[in-house]
């Protein structure tokens, strides 16, 4: 789990008995969000979950706020690693990489379906600067990864059309795991990913206009 802001007052433990509570604990709190959605989330719920006292809780977290932070911080934390893990391991060439970015999206967005759209809800839930943190790292981490693919993208501009790729992905699947529910696309994650990773390729291959990028 990432370092949470000094303004959350949050510090994860450092005791493997007290990590392995941490950890219990969020997995409730999760379960909790999934099941029951954040108008239903408190603490007394994810105590109940967990099969611990609310006391504990408390005196782990000052209350249902933190723990929010604390469970967006964790899923945002598996949604770096698991994409900078993806672009390591990507096949070669421009086509791998965007691929893999956005699978490895679309992966981590399909495990949690049910909470990252509480999460993302910005007006709701704490911990805005953290989500923004975890979009400008994994947009960092697309661009460096295709820097060595920059001679197949065919775009006037190709730094600039790698980034506004990697935005397009992203929002594309912050929008689509935020507004499933009320707008169905009729579409799994993976068929989402191919089709959506045949359209960034279309784009970085394709010269554009003369008038501009």
């Amino acid at each position: 789990m990432s370092q949470p802001s000094v303004d959350q007052g949050f510090r994860p433990p450092q005791q493997a008995r007290s990590r392995e509570s941490l950890h219990k604990v969020l997995a409730a709190a999760e379960h909790v969000l999934a099941a029951q959605g954040i108008e239903e989330f408190t603490v007394g719920a994810v105590a109940e979950q967990a099969g611990m006292s609310v006391g504990a809780i408390y005196r782990r977290f000052s209350g249902k706020n933190q723990l929010l932070y604390a469970v967006k911080d964790q899923l945002l934390g598996q949604l770096e690693t698991g994409v900078g893990e993806a672009l390591r391991t990507a096949a070669p060439g421009l086509g791998g990489i965007v691929g893999a970015f956005v699978r490895a999206l679309a992966d981590t967005f399909a495990r949690h379906d049910r909470i990252f759209p509480e999460l993302l809800d910005s007006q709701r839930a704490e911990g805005r600067d953290r989500g923004l943190q975890a979009l400008a790292t994994i947009q960092r981490d697309f661009v460096d990864a295709v820097r060595p693919c920059l001679p197949e993208v065919r775009r006037p501009d190709r730094e600039e059309a790698v980034r506004m790729v990697a935005r397009t992905l992203i929002g594309s699947c912050v929008h689509r795991a935020a507004s499933g529910r009320f707008w169905p696309d009729g579409l799994s994650w993976d068929a989402w990913a191919v089709e959506t990773t045949g359209m960034a390729l279309a784009y970085l291959g394709s010269p554009g206009s003369p008038g501009g990028s």
